[in-house]
């Protein structure tokens, strides 16, 4: 656990007087670990300050509360009793949603004298900035896309060609479950017809490689016309074992010439 200061609420009060702007600080006592999580947990920093409130017990800390949503962490520099550090907490609200953090870089936060005025001057040079661009790139995104861009389910078809892979290597399908509107495309990419097994199958002498890229083109030109493509693995063929023959009852054979 870090030593408590003294003259962090000062420090954050002085620093909110000279921030471009009208600010405000909130300072904050925290009883045990666990309570510094609420402010730390939307800390927009991936550098030292994130590693500070994840290595560190902080007994207090400050929130400066700015213009436009801006909020500004304010924390000890363990084992610097000169300095502070200061970042950036991350947008929240309803209508802020995780991806509309992606592709925003993070602002991080910066180390600064104990001297408010010396360190209002880094703030609004260094942080502030690139804190204002971030959220209004963030602000922007919620109002783009309020919404999480899920993939959209397959459509339904009427028709699906399920491909098997048997377990002997051989990959195919029955004759009767390929569509007639798939059957030339199956003879375009290398499928024969096989009349004893009643299958369109693919050789193997086209080697891993090679059917995969047929099947693949199978894919290609079927989807377009509307026809779905499955993939699968054969069930598994067993055949129960005959108990061993005891010595004792094995029947006898007789020849006679």
């Amino acid at each position: 656990m870090t030593s408590p200061r003294t003259d962090l609420s000062a420090f954050a009060a002085g620093l909110a007087a000279r921030l471009p702007g009208t600010w405000a600080s909130e300072y904050q006592r925290h009883a045990q670990y666990a309570d510094q999580f609420p402010r730390t947990e939307q800390l927009w920093d991936a550098g030292h300050v994130d590693y500070i409130v994840s290595q560190y017990v902080l007994t207090h800390d400050a929130v400066l509360h700015g213009p436009a949503d801006q909020r500004l962490y304010v924390a000890d520099r363990p084992r610097y009793p000169h300095q502070f550090v200061v970042a950036p907490l991350a947008p929240d609200g309803p209508h802020i949603k995780p991806h509309h953090f992606d592709a925003v870089e993070e602002p991080n936060g910066i180390a600064v004298a104990k001297d408010p005025a010396r360190a209002a001057a880094h703030v609004a040079r260094r942080v502030l900035p690139r804190y204002e661009q971030a959220l209004q790139e963030v602000f922007d995104n919620a109002a783009a896309r309020p919404d999480p861009p899920h993939r959209p389910g397959p459509p339904q078809v009427d028709q699906v060609l399920t491909l098997t892979l048997y377990s002997d290597g051989a990959l195919g399908a029955p004759y009767e479950s390929v569509p007639v509107d798939a059957r030339m495309t199956l003879y375009a990419h290398g499928f024969q017809y096989h009349p004893h097994q009643a299958a369109f199958l693919l050789p193997t002498a086209y080697g891993d490689s090679g059917r995969a890229l047929r099947i693949h083109g199978v894919v290609q030109q079927l989807t377009a016309k509307g026809i779905g493509v499955n993939l699968r693995h054969s069930a598994p063929t067993t055949s129960a074992a005959l108990p061993p023959t005891s010595p004792k009852t094995a029947p006898t054979t007789s020849r006679t010439r």
